[in-house]
């Protein structure tokens, strides 16, 4: 009785490489996974820094922003002063929250933030979050009086 061993058939090839499928598919994941985090930014603004505890980013609290040009965003989107009240109850309704961090450019003008926070008031907006940059690590103020300061 004789067998062949397969060789030297030379016929096609019916069976996929996925060799090459699983590379790219992996280079694609880890562009993905590079560019993901650089697409959730929202308006860029200069925080001003502040001494205050870090809180947990929530992707779903809604966010307000006040540029160095007094421009109010509304997540991304420009909203009117005028119109911010409706805006932001329309958004709460829809989100079922009642909740709002507020992120103001260092540059921006006090009375432009001051008519924002009497907007969200006028809202029914109960809870409100300044969003700031943290400081960086700096020597302990001056005591205060006559007291000498600490040698260094």
């Amino acid at each position: 009785m004789a067998m062949t061993t397969g060789g030297g058939g030379g016929g096609p090839v019916s069976d996929i490489n996925v060799t090459p499928l699983v590379d790219v598919m992996l280079v694609l994941l880890i562009i993905f996974m590079v560019s993901a985090p650089l697409m959730t930014t929202g308006v860029d603004v200069d925080l001003p820094s502040a001494r205050a505890p870090v809180m947990e980013v929530d992707e779903q609290k809604l966010l307000l922003t006040v540029t160095s040009d007094g421009t109010i965003y509304l997540d991304r989107d420009i909203v009117p002063l005028d119109r911010l009240a409706r805006a932001v109850q329309q958004v709460m309704r829809e989100r079922r929250q009642n909740e709002i961090y507020v992120q103001g450019d260092e540059t921006a003008r006090y009375g432009q933030l001051v008519r924002v926070f009497a907007v969200l008031r006028e809202a029914g907006i109960d809870k409100v979050g300044l969003v700031t940059d943290p400081l960086a690590q700096q020597p302990a103020p001056a005591p205060a009086g006559n007291a000498p300061a600490p040698a260094p």
